[in-house]
């Protein structure tokens, strides 16, 4: 073992390459001298914001500063707890059940139980963030991304939200970077593809190429493909009770 790796690996970052780890420490030097705020984050967390800029400090670090910005004013108490979305939680958008084939944590959303004319775009945003705080509490040791399935049985145009999407995918992507796997798209009606083409330019590159649109005739083999059975809800043909 190089004498690098080995440093790593007694720094508890047995699972990358010693020269990301020193990255990692580089970066955490240039943010805590504007931020000290970065102290209260872990190795990972500033790994996740590194690969998202494909290692450049400089780029990487000006994501770090940002997400620190926001969340002290996203969650000045440190977490956002049922509470605080109450009304959100009750409109039962959203279930957290089972895992993948890859170990990842799994959410269902139910497109068509979204109607935008109900909600307040602060509160949604409130919601999104409240919504992956809790999934990344459910990831297993050594995983660090989760899956999602997006149901979109019965959208319409009432359920359409362009700004509350994009608010939702800047979230993900500015201040949680890393952390989405794969979303399977299912159900889709032709018009949502009208709204597709509105939010699609401000999904980034990487994130593109994570969402997979199902059609209805292989549903049935690509959930079984990506969920086993035991994990698979019931609702599709799975054996997990939600």
């Amino acid at each position: 073992m190089e004498r690098g790796d080995e440093q790593a690996k007694q720094n508890g970052h047995g699972d990358g390459d010693a020269a990301e780890w020193k990255m990692v420490t580089e970066l955490r030097a240039v943010v805590e001298a504007q931020d000290p705020a970065v102290k209260e984050e872990d190795d990972s967390a500033l790994r996740r914001f590194l690969r998202a800029r494909d290692h450049n400090i400089c780029k990487a670090s000006a994501m770090l500063l940002k997400y620190l910005a926001w969340k002290r004013a996203a969650k000045p108490h440190g977490i956002i707890t049922d509470e605080d979305v109450r009304d959100e939680i009750a409109k039962d958008r959203v279930h957290m059940h089972g895992f993948d084939r890859l170990g990842r944590p799994m959410a269902y959303l139910y497109g068509a139980r979204h109607f935008p004319a109900r909600r307040d775009l602060d509160d949604f945003k409130r919601y999104v963030a409240y919504l992956l705080d809790k999934i990344c509490t459910r990831l297993p040791a050594g995983q660090e991304k989760f899956a999602a399935v997006i149901d979109l049985k019965g959208w319409g145009y009432a359920n359409c939200d362009i700004r509350g999407n994009v608010a939702a995918l800047e979230i993900m992507q500015n201040y949680y970077p890393e952390r989405l796997g794969r979303v399977l798209m299912i159900n889709v009606p032709y018009m949502f593809m009208a709204a597709w083409k509105i939010v699609y330019p401000f999904i980034d590159e990487k994130t593109k190429k994570k969402f997979v649109f199902v059609a209805n005739k292989d549903l049935d083999a690509t959930l079984r493909d990506a969920i086993d059975e035991s994990q698979l809800l019931e609702e599709y043909g799975g054996k997990l009770k939600p």
